[in-house]
C-alpha cells in the first residue's frame, strides 16, 4: 500500500516529528496569510525541556515492583524520569501543550515492557493482585487522552508498552490472512508483508507512528476506508490479556454463535483488556495507483457529489471532500506561481467557493483502475466539475501525513491547532457541519482574532459520512487548556443532537461524559457489567470509556 519506513522511536513524546525525521517549517508566504487570516502575533513557543518538569518520585509499592521485575526482568520495568515523561500522554494539542509548560502531566510510576503476550497476561494479572493501574501503550498517538496516566482508585499506575511485541506471527495467503502482535508500527506492517505480496490498506494520519493494537483498540478508520474498510471490518481474529485470564476469539469468517464478541474486543480502547495479538485480512498489495484532484462549486454541491457516489456503491478507494475553507488552507499554505494559476484557472471556470475532491483508485490491474475509475466519473456526470488533473492527486497522496508534522511548526508559532471528528447522516450532515463551525468560531473569536475552521468529507457510507475538523486560532495567552477545553465543549453540545461523538478517535477521556448520551444508560450499563466481569478491581485503563 505505501513505502515502508523505519520503525520510529517510541520515546519521542513532545510532538507529532520523529527524532531524525526532517520537521516541517511553515513558509513566509504561508505565515504572513495565517496571521492576515486570524491575527496571530509573533511569538514563539517551543517545548520545554524535561528538566523544567516537577515529576514525583515513583508510587509504585515495592513489592509490586519486585513482583513485575520477576515478570519481565528488571531491565524492563523503567523508573527514570525521562521514560516515565515519554510516555506521559499521548499527541491531543492539550497534551502537546502540557509538553511545553501549560498545565500539568500525568506522569506514570514506571513504564513496563513485556516481550510477549504471555508476559503481558503474567504483568496484567500481577497488576491486578497488587491493585495497580495498567494504561496500555502502542504509538501513544491518541488525541482523546486515551493513554493518559491516570490512577483512578489505584495507589499507582504503569505504563505497559507494548513496543517489544512487534512480530509478524503468521500469514496464510490462501485465507489472505495475517496475525500480528499488538505492537507493530503500521509501516513495519506493511514492510513485514511486501515479501508477501500483500498489504492491510489501513492508512490513517497517525500511520508513522501508531500500531496495530492501537487501531484494533480505537475503531481506527483509514483514509482508503471506501475500498479497504474501517479496521474493523479488517479484524477476523484478537487475543487478548485480561485480569481473569487469556481470551482468543475469532475461529471463522463467519458465525452465528450468539453476538460478535470481537466487536466488543475492538474499540474497548484498553479497558477491557490488552490486546496482545490482531489477525486482519489482508489484500494483494496495488501495483496501480491512480490519483487525481477534482473541483466542485461550493459545499453542497461537494456533499451531493459524494453522497451520489457512496449509494452508487462507486467509490474510490480514497474519497475526499475538502469543504471551502479547507480548501482556501491548502491553497494559501502551498502558495507559489502553481497555485496562482490554479485560483486564475477556477475563477475563469466561474467556481466561486472551490471544494477540493481528491479521488484515488488502486488494484494490482491497470484495467481494473480504468474501469472503476470510469464507474466513478460517469456517476458524476451530471454535476459541474472542474478537472485538476494527476498532478493534484499525487500532491496529497505525497504529503498525506504532512499535517501532524506541520502541527509542531505551527505550535512553536502560538497556534491553537486541533481536530475533530464526527459522523452523521446525509440528511443531517450539512446541519452538522454548520453548527460545529458556528460554536467553534463562537468559542474561539475573541477581539481582532478569528479562528479558521476547516472540514472535510473523508469517509463516507451509503447512508452518511463523517465530517473532519481542523481549527486554527491564535492561542490564548492565560490558560490556553481552558481555551481549547471552552471550544471542544461547545463542539461536543452541537454534536449531540445530530451525530456521533466520536466516527474514528476514539471515547477515552474527552469524550466519556458525552458517552451515555450517545448509548444510553442501560448502555453504559452493559460496559460496565463486562468490565465488572473481565476486570474486577477495575485497573485497566483507568478514567477511560466508563
Amino acid at each position: 500500500m505505501t513505502e515502508p519506513v523505519e520503525q520510529l522511536d517510541h520515546l519521542v513524546r513532545c510532538g507529532w516529528t520523529p527524532e531524525g525525521a526532517e520537521a516541517a517549517h511553515l513558509p513566509a508566504h504561508a505565515l504572513r496569510w495565517l496571521r492576515a487570516r486570524t491575527g496571530l502575533a509573533e511569538r514563539s513557543t517551543p517545548v520545554a525541556p524535561g528538566s523544567a518538569f516537577p515529576v514525583a518520585a515513583s508510587a509504585l509499592p515495592d513489592a509490586a515492583r519486585e513482583a513485575l521485575i520477576a515478570v519481565v526482568g528488571a531491565e524492563h520495568v523503567l523508573l527514570g524520569t525521562a521514560e516515565r515523561l515519554g510516555r506521559a500522554g499521548g499527541l491531543s494539542y492539550v497534551d502537546l501543550l502540557r509538553h511545553r509548560g501549560a498545565g500539568e502531566l500525568a506522569v506514570p510510576d514506571a513504564v513496563l515492557l513485556p516481550a510477549d503476550p504471555d508476559e503481558v497476561r503474567r504483568v496484567v494479572e500481577c497488576c491486578a493482585e497488587h491493585g495497580i493501574g495498567i494504561v496500555p501503550f502502542g504509538g501513544g498517538t491518541s488525541v482523546v487522552g486515551g493513554v493518559t496516566a491516570l490512577r483512578g482508585e489505584c495507589p499507582a499506575v504503569v505504563v505497559l508498552d507494548l513496543m517489544r511485541l512487534d512480530k509478524l506471527v503468521s500469514v496464510d495467503p490462501v485465507s489472505r490472512l495475517a496475525t500480528f502482535q499488538a505492537g507493530v508500527v503500521a509501516p513495519e506492517a506493511e514492510r513485514l508483508l511486501l515479501s508477501h505480496g500483500l498489504t492491510i490498506g489501513h492508512v490513517p494520519q497517525s500511520f508513522e507512528r501508531a500500531t496495530i493494537g492501537g487501531f484494533a483498540a480505537t475503531r481506527s478508520s483509514g483514509q482508503a476506508s471506501a475500498g479497504y474498510g474501517r479496521f474493523e471490518d479488517m479484524v477476523e481474529g484478537v487475543r487478548i490479556a485480561t485480569p481473569r485470564g487469556e481470551w482468543r476469539l475469532g475461529v471463522a469468517p463467519a458465525s452465528a454463535a450468539g453476538p460478535d464478541l470481537r466487536q466488543l474486543v475492538v474499540g474497548s480502547e484498553g479497558a477491557l483488556g490488552v490486546i496482545t495479538e490482531v489477525t486482519v485480512r489482508v489484500r494483494p498489495l496495488p501495483t496501480v495507483r491512480r490519483y487525481e484532484g477534482f473541483v466542485l462549486d461550493g459545499w453542497t454541491a461537494g456533499a451531493e457529489a459524494v453522497r451520489i457516489l457512496a449509494q452508487a456503491r462507486v467509490l474510490a478507494d480514497v474519497t475526499r471532500l475538502s469543504d471551502p475553507t479547507e480548501t482556501e488552507v491548502a491553497l494559501s499554505l502551498a502558495g507559489g506561481w502553481k497555485t496562482a494559476a490554479v485560483r486564475r484557472y477556477l475563477r475563469l471556470r466561474r467556481v466561486g467557493e472551490p471544494c477540493l475532491l481528491i479521488l484515488g483508485w488502486e488494484d494490482t490491474s491497470a484495467a481494473v483502475v480504468k474501469t472503476r475509475r470510469a464507474a466513478t466519473l460517469r456517476a458524476l456526470r451530471g454535476l459541474r466539475m472542474v478537472g485538476l488533473g494527476r498532478a493534484a492527486g499525487e500532491k496529497w497522496r505525497h504529503g498525506r501525513f504532512a499535517g501532524p508534522r506541520q502541527r509542531d511548526a505551527l505550535m512553536d508559532l502560538g497556534v491553537c491547532v486541533e481536530t475533530l471528528e464526527t459522523a452523521a447522516y446525509w440528511s443531517a450532515l450539512s446541519e452538522l457541519r454548520e453548527a460545529v463551525r458556528d460554536a467553534l468560531d463562537s468559542a474561539l473569536s475573541v477581539a481582532g482574532r478569528v479562528p479558521v475552521v476547516a472540514c472535510h468529507i473523508s469517509h463516507a457510507y451509503e447512508t452518511g459520512a463523517s465530517l473532519y475538523f481542523t481549527v486554527l486560532a491564535p492561542r490564548a495567552d492565560e490558560d490556553p487548556v481552558g481555551q481549547w477545553a471552552k471550544a471542544k465543549a461547545a463542539a461536543c453540545a452541537a454534536i449531540g443532537p445530530l451525530g456521533t461523538i466520536t466516527h474514528h478517535h476514539a471515547v477515552g477521556v474527552d469524550h466519556a461524559p458525552y458517552l451515555g448520551n450517545e448509548i444510553g444508560t442501560l448502555g453504559v450499563d452493559v460496559l460496565r457489567a463486562v468490565k465488572d466481569t473481565l476486570d474486577p478491581d477495575w485497573v485497566l485503563n483507568p478514567g477511560k470509556l466508563v
